[in-house]
């Protein structure tokens, strides 16, 4: 089975009425689209930021398809789902029959079947979340929780709501990410939300044998050097170095990119004072970042996890109501 994945999935992701039936890419998505996502999960926190539960989703089903593991992205889907008093069911892809010969294809019309409402899909192919929407019946959203390398839009609009939160006006706003973007599905996500809300300045600060293929198309400015990079950012956001990656020729050694690109307190202060400082986790401390900095007063990391349950609760509510739209339900 062949997985493709388009560049452009506008047409799949939305109905004839431009509304949201599948979240499969930040790609492609114009301004006023993802700010009715930001805006729908500012909805489910308080003046706290504590998330709310609202029932819209009794009655519904939703379907978690983890084909590769993230206890992180499942868990908060789970919870997301249940606050919408969703019935969730998780599919152990590893002891289904898919493992055992069955096709993906088959898989999902039977759990069509079982009356699911949205399958929330995470796979270690790019494009599978693409692939499965475009086999389902028009009864079923599709989510994309993470697909190779091409995309996670959940992490990457929790990020964008972290973002709006506590920094501000993106039109105002220099962000830097650090890593590997070259094989990050998150940082792509980040990228393409981030030139559709208007930021100043995207900055991508790596090894050259890390940093992206397709800079120039991506719109964003390169540097090797973390202090260059960083000087008078405003949002820092370091990503995660995959550990199956630490042995490739790639990356020298964990020690070594620490040593140039670990965010340090050191490092941070080349950014503006009161900049913020984000990580999709889990962290590996003393790698991509210092405890000191991950745990200091500018840290987001605990308040994207929080809001990535409301993001999650949105974007599940949007398109199940973008479903129900395209039947001609409402």
């Amino acid at each position: 089975m062949h997985l493709s994945s388009a560049h452009t999935p506008s047409r799949l992701q939305l109905n004839a009425q431009g509304r949201l039936r599948h979240f499969l890419t930040t790609e492609g998505l114009n301004r006023e689209q993802l700010t009715e996502i930001l805006d729908f999960a500012e909805s489910f926190l308080d003046q706290d930021g504590a998330i709310t539960n609202q029932p819209l989703l009794a009655g519904r089903t939703v379907m978690n398809l983890f084909f590769e593991a993230s206890t992180r992205t499942l868990t908060t889907f789970a919870v997301a789902a249940k606050r919408l008093s969703a019935d969730v069911v998780n599919i152990d892809i590893a002891k289904s029959s898919n493992s055992k010969g069955e096709t993906l294809r088959d898989m999902l019309w039977n759990l069509e079947a079982m009356t699911a409402d949205a399958f929330v899909v995470r796979h270690s192919q790019s494009g599978a979340a693409h692939f499965i929407a475009s086999q389902v019946t028009p009864k079923v959203a599709v989510i994309n929780a993470g697909d190779g390398r091409h995309n996670h839009p959940t992490q990457g609009m929790l990020d964008m709501l972290t973002i709006r939160r506590h920094a501000g006006d993106f039109s105002q706003l220099t962000v830097a990410i650090i890593g590997d973007v070259r094989h990050s599905r998150v940082a792509r996500s980040e990228i393409y939300a981030l030139q559709t809300l208007g930021a100043k300045e995207i900055r991508v600060i790596a090894p050259r044998t890390l940093q992206p293929k397709d800079f120039q198309q991506l719109g964003i400015k390169l540097y090797e050097r973390l202090e260059q990079g960083l000087e008078g950012a405003d949002v820092v956001i370091a990503l995660r170095i995959q550990n199956e990656r630490m042995e490739s020729p790639l990356l020298a050694s964990p020690e070594e990119f620490y040593a140039l690109y670990g965010l340090t307190p050191q490092k941070l202060a080349y950014a503006k004072p009161n900049a913020i400082v984000m990580h999709p986790g889990p962290i590996n401390r003393g790698v991509e970042i210092a405890s000191e900095v991950a745990d200091g007063h500018q840290s987001l990391i605990l308040k994207q996890v929080n809001y990535g349950i409301a993001v999650r609760m949105a974007v599940l509510a949007l398109t199940m109501q973008g479903q129900v739209t395209a039947r001609g339900e409402i």
